[in-house]
């Protein structure tokens, strides 16, 4: 049964537009609470936040929900995803919420939450809460004198870094790397720039100086750009690209080349499986991989489990079957041995160690495969089902015909914004063109 206000990544929209406006922030915030009242303690709930304008809105209007149901607030202000994931398990909260839209515009946000055991909810959790959004709850608001309160947390951004830094060997540092790293003036700002200058890197910061509406403007992993300019500007040994929550990573090599998140996985996938690390005899990753991981893993005697597009898919796949690393070629990087979420940092310190225990130019670490043609296409749509229409079943079938065996066709509807993304991918790249600009095409007319 598909759910009502959740989508593949919390509840997300237009910032003061429904669903994110401050009177259903509140009552997320009351069911939510409501939802995770197991037991006769005093219950609290861990809130962190990236750095776009509505932040402040949606903050208050969520601590105003869940105090109003008797559960105490920890705020820790702009702080990673995977930061919010960590601290709502080691602070013992009993419910962890994460306001952003990762990597959307500053206009768009959303509301992430996590249970107790720093993991995203399930597909069943959420449903509870869509049941008491969908109700009254005036009669279930605390007493007055069980209200909530809130309070601040100083040292949470102290807490993660020094969290981040021991995923790495004791006696590892990264003495005599130059890194410049672009945190898309979002919720890495801080903490990502403090933890690479205290292992000893020289650290040269871009995407810092957010200001409410810049973050993930032009720069971070969505626009890597600027990073490969800089990059080769001070000559730096590599360029680390975050995104506006900080849980996606991609690398740009000292060449100013930008390494994604399957060269990256193949990447801790070959060294974790050299050195005894690796839980299962593969990873896991989605349907959007590139087929030259696949056999590139395949080659190490390694299989790639795939899953539907979404890191919580991959995570739940992980779980299920005992992986413990996955993640998208977007660049969320899962390594369940440290982090119950993507986590951009983690998985650039783990690169980071490898270029270290190489001893090798970045260029060389993270090309592990040549990766085959790929195209992807967004096609954006107001409404209705265009991917049901006559014409563009039409088209997706005669793509599959001609693909054949040579390629994959994925085409499906964003789960964060209103578009279809149309991707192909074979060892003809005229042929892979050709295809998706012919469901393009039929999408577009479907769509119009």
């Amino acid at each position: 049964m598909p759910r009502k206000y959740f989508g593949t990544d919390g509840i997300r929209g237009r910032a003061n537009a429904f669903p994110i406006t401050p009177e259903f922030a509140m009552k997320v915030g009351q069911a939510a609470g409501l939802a995770f009242q197991r037991g006769e303690h005093r219950h609290r709930v861990m809130i962190g936040k990236d750095t776009r304008l509505s932040g402040y809105m949606i903050e208050n209007a969520l601590v105003a929900g869940f105090t109003s149901v008797g559960m105490d607030v920890l705020l820790v202000g702009p702080m990673p995803t995977p930061a919010v994931a960590m601290l709502t398990r080691s602070m013992r909260a009993d419910l962890g919420v994460m306001i952003s839209a990762s990597h959307n515009p500053f206009d768009d946000n959303g509301i992430k939450l996590f249970a107790p055991d720093g993991y995203k909810l399930s597909d069943e959790v959420e449903r509870d809460i869509e049941t008491l959004l969908d109700q009254d709850l005036s009669r279930r608001l605390a007493t007055s004198r069980l209200l909530g309160r809130a309070k601040r947390i100083d040292d949470a951004q102290a807490r993660y870094i020094e969290f981040a830094k021991r995923t790495l060997p004791r006696n590892l540092d990264l003495a005599g790397l130059r890194i410049v790293i672009d945190c898309a003036n979002g919720a890495g700002y801080k903490v990502a720039p403090a933890a690479l200058w205290e292992l000893g890197a020289e650290v040269l910061t871009i995407g810092d100086k957010p200001d409410g509406f810049n973050i993930n403007d032009t720069c971070g992993s969505t626009h890597p750009e600027t990073l490969v300019e800089k990059v080769r500007e001070m000559r730096a040994d590599i360029g680390i690209a975050l995104d506006g929550d900080a849980d996606r990573v991609l690398i740009v090599d000292e060449k100013g080349h930008v390494v994604d998140g399957d060269q990256l996985m193949a990447v801790v996938a070959q060294s974790w499986l050299e050195d005894g690390r690796l839980a299962q005899p593969g990873i896991v990753a989605t349907v959007m991989s590139n087929l030259g991981l696949e056999r590139f893993l395949g080659g190490l005697g390694l299989q790639l489990a795939r899953t539907p597009v979404g890191d919580r898919y991959v995570l739940e796949h992980m779980r299920e079957h005992g992986f413990n690393v996955g993640g998208e070629q977007s660049g969320h990087i899962i390594l369940s041995d440290y982090s119950t979420t993507g986590d951009g940092l983690v998985a650039a310190l783990q690169i980071l160690a490898v270029v270290l225990k190489m001893g090798r130019p970045v260029s060389e670490v993270c090309h592990r495969f040549e990766p085959l043609p790929q195209i992807l296409k967004n096609v954006r749509f107001k409404g209705g089902k265009p991917l049901e229409a006559t014409s563009v079943v039409t088209a997706i079938d005669d793509a599959k015909l001609k693909l054949g065996n040579r390629g994959r066709l994925v085409i499906r509807p964003s789960g964060t914004e209103p578009v279809i993304r149309v991707m192909a991918e074979g060892d003809d790249r005229e042929l892979v063109e050709a295809v998706v600009d012919q469901i393009v095409e039929a999408v577009a007319k479907a769509a119009a």
